[in-house]
Order: structure tokens, then C-alpha cells, then sequence
């Protein structure tokens, strides 16, 4: 029995087994060709065949050596369920099929005494969204009529930048009797509610980043809708930074500080203010644990953007030296409005919490009016990798602590002075529209996302553990990954006009969805406007509850 290992991985240890029909199978190779994890192989095996070669019954056994797909058994190269080979194989030989029986996470812990690290986004199974249990259940109809969302013009603009409210704008009458400006006021740059999300371009592909900054600009330029896109921890492509199509680019500045001397030294040479500047504190996917960018992802111009060698690039869990709100206000804030010249909004991201409403408490408060926009990111949501223990156990739903933060700016007499930005999981269903509404009407003045634009680009993961092999740098369509044969298997002009296409689409339903209630403008905490069908989340939320 020495020679049964029956204590070692096997295959039905594993998320996901190989389902394969060898009288299907032409040996192609495609399948093999295309899986970047190793996770099947070409073999050959020794089968048994019982023949008869009389015209009465006389058999004889032979033995034939046939060639076959197996599946590899190994903690590092496994199936993570991608469904590449089904996808390229001609003759429907081949697929993964979940393993309702599996114990990997254990088996893998166990084996190499390693925590488990995979894509970001949670698995664990809930019992459905709080978004999917609020409805628009106010319909203006006889004495407030609804509006026509074929025809109305609609507004649909958020601020990314310190609003001052009427007594603080510094205007004055000139001698003559007009009104004229005599002040200094925050910058403030009116954009669509709707912002992509911060994604590094460590984490992705740089023809995915290329796809994002071509869509942004063609809806910006051709289809007049402002959107901005958000750069993420690790800096911008030089010739980014150098061009006009800045000024629809939210630059961001994480802990680790990644990128940006480039930046800085680009300063001289820009022709374009960035749309804003972001300074993140924490993210919802993996809130108080840092970001990691394995070596193996730190390709040659990863490194040459963020000045790094090749080696395990940590952001630490928050900015080293700053301690206190009032020093981040003091250090940071001062010292980036002053490097744009105070010409470009500065905005403070967070993960959700319950220190959350402290913070935006505090902020509010800010004695320098320049704090331009508070951004909640929840749970749910996450694009890049992470320990499986942060994705799945740690953080907290956006939507309540949304709720409490407006709630602390109205108690103030100070909503909408510092708009609130929030995400986590939004368009998770595919319907980023109904998602942004509800939450706007919460009280957000606007929402980013960014796990639905890597679907947009193609991503086969989802929610219930299929692929979730970002942090390898082996994703099989060539966005999470800097290997230059996997990356070309993207198509930039494709993802492109997905995204555009998507975005034209929401634009629509944000007018369907503003119609009904007689809106013109965004409903910003236009809590009465929704429903739920569930009380414990109408009374948390405070709107009407409906059964």
C-alpha cells in the first residue's frame, strides 16, 4: 500500500475537475496551448481491449497506448475553472465542471503552510444584495407629473471638488452694480456621477489601461458624456501624462507612493490639469491590509513607471507619517493643491467602516475649504488580489455607512459641501444604472466602479470562485497579467467599445430611472423616491418599508 498516496491532493480535493471525452478528441492541442496555468497536460495511457477476430466468439486481449488530456494534480498548478479550453476547443471535448465536494483551501494550507491568495472579489455565499431589496417605489403621476425620458433634457452631473454654499461664494457689487467675483474658491470640475474606478497598471494589462483611456476620451469627445477614469497605486504611462486626454484622468496617490516621481517630473511638460487628485487611505476589497504586486507581474516598464526593481511591491496599510486627519489635511492636501497650483480638486479615499462617519465628520469640519470629495469604498467589490482571509472577512457594506455619512452632513447643516463618493460590488448584476441611482438617492453624489469594467474587458471570473487567478499573473484573457504572449490576446479596440457601448446604454436607463420621480437633475438623498421590500433594510436605510 506504500505505493497509494492517498494522503497527497487529489482530484476531487479540487474547486474544479476536468470533465474530458477522448472519443470527441482530435489532439489538437488547443486546450493546452491556451490554459496559462498548466492545470491540463498530454499523456498517453495504457488501455485494455477485448477483440475478436473469428466469425464465432474468440477473444483476445490487447492492450492499446492511446494519447489523452489529463488533468494536473498540484497545489500551484490547478483548474481554476476559467473555461479557456472549452471555449477554444473545435469539437466540445473538454470543460471544467465545480467540485461540489472540494476541501482545496484546506488542502493547500496544509501542504504549504502558505495563506491562500487569489483574485479579488468575495466567494462566500450571501442572501442577496441590499441594493436587489430597495425598489423606485415613488412614480410621479397626476399632480406631479412624470417627465419624458425620450425628450426631457436631463442634467446628469455630479461635483468632484468643495462646494461652497451661497453665503461663502466670494462675490461682490462693483461700483457699477454688478456682480463680480473677489475671491478665491475651491476648484471644482462637474462630471458624470459615474467614475472608473481605480485600477493600477501594475495589476493590469496595459492594453487594458489603453482600452480604458481610449473609451474615456471617445465619451468624452464624441458622445458628451464627462466620464473620468481613476489611475490607481502605481503611476501613469509618460505619454499619458504628456498628452491633452490628462484632463479626464483622476490621478491617485496609495501609500506606497508608486509612480509618482514620474509624475512630478512630468509636471513641467503637462498641457492638461488631471481631472483631480485622489489620496487613497484604504480600499473595500481589502480594507487596513496594503496592496501586494507579486514579482511576477513587475515587468520591465512596470518598473520603469514605478521606479522599482523587480521584486514583491507592498503598499503599506496606510500612508507611513501621517497619523491624524488633521495631518493628512495639513501634509498632503496643502502640499498636492499646491503642486496643481489649486487649480485641481483633491479627494480622500476610504474603505468603508464604522471609523467611516468620523472621518467624513472631521473632514467637514476642514477650517482650509480645500478637502474636494470624500470616496466610501464597500465591500463586494475588488479587482486586483489579495489573501483569501481579507477578501472574504474583513470590511463593510458600503450602503449603510453611506447612509450615516450623509445623515452627518445633514445633522451639520453641510451636505454636498464635500460630495460623497461610493462603490462596492456596483453593477455586479450588470445593471450599473439602477445600482448609481439608488445610491445617489441614498445619498452619494456619485459611485465608481471598477470589477465591472474588467468584465466589460472580458474577465471570465465571477462570484462563486470561478478563475480568481489575478494575483498569479496568468489570466487567460490577458488583463490581469503582464506576460506579453497572454497580453496580446486582448483585443484594446474591442474592450474599447464595449465600455463606450455600456456606458452609452446607462446614460439611457439613468434618464429612465430619473423620469418616473420627476427629476431632472440627480436625486441626491432623494430617500423618499425609494422603497424596500425588506424592513430590516428600510429601517436601517430610514426609507418606507413596502410588502
Amino acid at each position: 500500500m506504500a505505493s497509494v498516496k492517498v494522503n497527497d491532493l487529489a482530484k476531487d480535493d479540487l474547486n474544479w475537475r476536468i470533465d474530458y471525452d477522448s472519443s470527441r478528441c482530435t489532439m489538437c492541442g488547443s486546450c493546452v496551448s491556451s490554459c496559462p496555468f498548466g492545470a491540463i497536460h498530454a499523456k498517453v495511457e495504457k488501455r485494455r481491449k477485448v477483440v475478436s477476430e473469428d466469425i464465432t466468439p474468440n477473444p483476445k486481449i490487447i492492450f492499446q497506448t492511446v494519447p489523452v488530456i489529463s488533468q494536473t494534480i498540484d497545489e500551484y498548478m490547478f483548474c481554476r475553472g476559467c473555461g479557456v479550453c472549452e471555449r477554444v476547443c473545435p469539437n466540445e471535448a473538454i470543460r471544467p465542471v465545480r467540485n461540489s465536494d472540494a476541501r482545496f483551501g484546506m488542502r493547500y494550507r496544509g501542504a504549504l503552510a502558505d495563506p491562500f491568495k487569489r483574485g479579488g472579489r468575495s466567494n462566500l455565499e450571501t442572501d442577496g444584495r441590499t441594493l436587489d431589496k430597495i425598489k423606485v417605489g415613488r412614480i410621479s403621476q397626476m399632480t406631479d407629473p412624470s417627465l419624458d425620458a425620450q425628450r426631457h433634457t436631463f442634467d446628469i452631473l455630479s461635483p468632484f471638488g468643495r462646494t461652497l454654499p451661497a453665503g461663502e461664494i466670494p462675490f461682490s457689487i462693483s461700483e457699477d452694480g454688478k456682480l463680480k467675483f473677489s475671491g478665491d474658491a475651491p476648484p471644482v470640475n462637474w462630471i458624470y456621477p459615474i467614475i472608473i474606478g481605480d485600477m493600477s497598471i501594475g495589476a493590469l494589462s496595459w492594453r487594458v489601461w489603453e482600452a480604458i483611456a481610449i473609451a474615456t476620451a471617445y465619451l468624452n469627445e464624441e458622445c458628451s458624456i464627462p466620464i473620468r477614469m481613476c489611475s490607481g497605486e502605481g503611476g501613469v504611462p509618460q505619454r499619458l501624462l504628456k498628452s491633452r486626454f490628462l484632463k479626464y484622468t483622476i490621478l491617485q496617490i496609495a501609500s506606497g507612493h508608486f509612480g509618482w516621481n514620474r509624475i512630478i517630473n512630468a509636471m513641467p511638460e503637462m498641457v492638461e490639469d488631471p481631472a483631480g487628485v485622489l489620496i487613497k487611505i484604504g480600499q473595500g476589497a481589502k480594507p487596513g491590509d496594503g496592496g501586494l504586486l507579486q514579482a511576477k507581474k513587475v515587468a520591465r516598464h512596470i518598473q520603469e513607471i514605478r521606479g522599482v526593481p523587480k521584486a514583491d511591491l507592498l503598499s503599506p496599510p496606510n500612508h507611513q507619517g501621517l497619523y491624524s486627519i488633521e495631518e493628512s489635511v495639513q501634509k498632503m492636501f496643502l502640499s498636492l493643491n499646491s503642486a496643481f497650483k489649486f487649480n485641481v480638486p483633491v479627494a480622500i479615499k476610504v474603505a468603508a467602516s464604522s471609523t467611516s462617519v468620523s472621518v467624513y465628520n472631521n473632514l467637514l469640519r476642514d477650517p482650509y475649504n480645500i478637502v474636494g470629495g470624500f470616496f466610501l469604498d464597500g465591500i463586494d467589490g475588488g479587482t486586483a488580489a489579495a489573501h483569501e482571509i481579507s477578501l472574504d472577512h474583513t470590511g463593510h457594506p458600503a450602503i449603510s455607512k453611506l447612509r450615516d455619512c450623509y445623515h452627518a452632513a445633514v445633522h451639520q447643516g453641510k451636505q454636498n459641501q464635500i460630495p460623497l463618493w461610493a462603490a462596492g460590488g456596483l453593477g455586479k448584476t450588470g445593471n450599473l444604472a439602477s445600482d448609481a441611482f439608488k445610491m445617489i438617492c441614498l445619498g452619494a453624489n456619485g459611485v465608481f466602479t471598477g470589477k465591472l469594467i474588467i468584465q466589460l474587458a472580458g474577465c471570465l471570473g465571477n462570484d462563486q470562485g470561478k478563475c480568481n487567478a489575478c494575483n498569479t499573473g496568468l489570466c487567460p484573457v490577458g488583463i490581469c497579467t503582464q506576460n506579453p504572449l497572454l497580453v496580446k490576446r486582448l483585443d484594446v479596440d474591442k474592450v474599447a467599445e464595449n465600455i463606450v457601448n455600456y456606458f452609452l446604454s446607462v446614460d439611457q436607463e439613468m434618464k429612465k430611472l430619473l423620469a418616473p420621480i420627476g427629476n431632472s437633475t440627480l436625486p441626491v438623498g432623494r430617500s423618499d423616491a425609494l422603497i424596500s421590500t425588506d424592513k430590516n433594510v428600510a429601517d436601517r436605510l430610514n426609507i418606507q418599508y413596502a410588502c
